[in-house]
């Protein structure tokens, strides 16, 4: 066997950094992802930035943010202009909202739903659990890799090059059951504190699953099925104290956002 010294030491830095990988990924260290990620995913991707449309946004996030409690992220509330349905939260708080997604929603409060539970993800730290798994497999990924190039002889550096393939490794945000379920659970309790009607979250679920013909977009496809989101969180929604002023609109403030997406998309975006 070649090299046996050069297998037994990969072998043990892989150990190394799969047990590393799995231990829970510090505050630090995800705002450093955090401000690589934006960058990167900024540098190739257009974002919207007329002020009124970020403003409007932002204004949302900063008042869930007001009830969500001590935060150790700055939370940062960005427009990429795609027609799909979808949002996502980087690590660290930077959140995505495609321009899809505010063209569907019916009303401030659905609107609320859906940046209230990407808020969830970062403040639950699922973000930093994804980013953990995601490193655990690619490691693993590699290791295998690594060993294919040892077994037909490469040298150590050609072997070495194989694990390096972890700093270009995609970012996932895709949630477990638990997760989402408290992601859900988070959001409708910060929109109840913030003053927007909770039953806005459910409502978008409802109106994307008629519209979707029984499919999810994509930052719903998760388990568990949207369905049975909707029957959990309508029980949530039952328990909340009555006698609250809770807003679904917004005094045709959306709906002023949507006229200027629809009409001036083009002239919105830049590098």
């Amino acid at each position: 066997m070649r090299f046996p010294g050069f297998v037994r030491s990969v072998a043990g830095a892989l150990l190394v950094a799969v047990s590393g990988a799995c231990a829970p990924l510090s505050v630090e260290d995800e705002r450093s992802l955090g401000a690589d990620f934006s960058r990167n995913f900024e540098h190739r991707t257009e974002l919207v930035r007329d002020p009124t449309v970020t403003r409007y946004i932002s204004a949302i996030g900063t008042r869930l943010l007001e009830q969500a409690g001590p935060q150790p992220f700055s939370y940062r509330f960005k427009v990429v202009p795609k027609n799909d349905v979808n949002a996502f939260a980087a690590p660290a708080g930077h959140i995505y909202l495609y321009t899809g997604t505010i063209l569907a929603a019916r009303n401030v409060s659905e609107l609320a739903g859906v940046i209230a539970h990407e808020i969830g993800h970062v403040a639950k730290r699922h973000v930093a659990r994804n980013f953990n798994r995601a490193i655990a497999t690619h490691i693993l990924r590699q290791a295998g890799a690594a060993a294919a190039q040892i077994a037909a002889g490469a040298d150590a550096g050609r072997a070495t090059a194989a694990l390096g393939g972890l700093a270009a490794m995609g970012y996932l945000n895709t949630f477990s059951r638990e997760a989402e379920h408290e992601a859900d659970v988070f959001a409708l309790g910060l929109m109840y504190r913030a003053g927007y009607d909770p039953r806005g979250l459910v409502s978008f679920f409802e109106t994307l699953q008629r519209e979707k013909g029984g499919s999810a977009p994509s930052f719903l496809s998760s388990h568990p099925a949207t369905s049975v989101r909707i029957v959990n969180a309508r029980k949530l929604i039952e328990r909340m104290p009555r006698g609250v002023r809770l807003e679904t609109e917004d005094g045709g403030r959306l709906q002023q956002i949507q006229r200027i997406l629809r009409e001036g998309a083009g002239s919105l975006v830049r590098h």
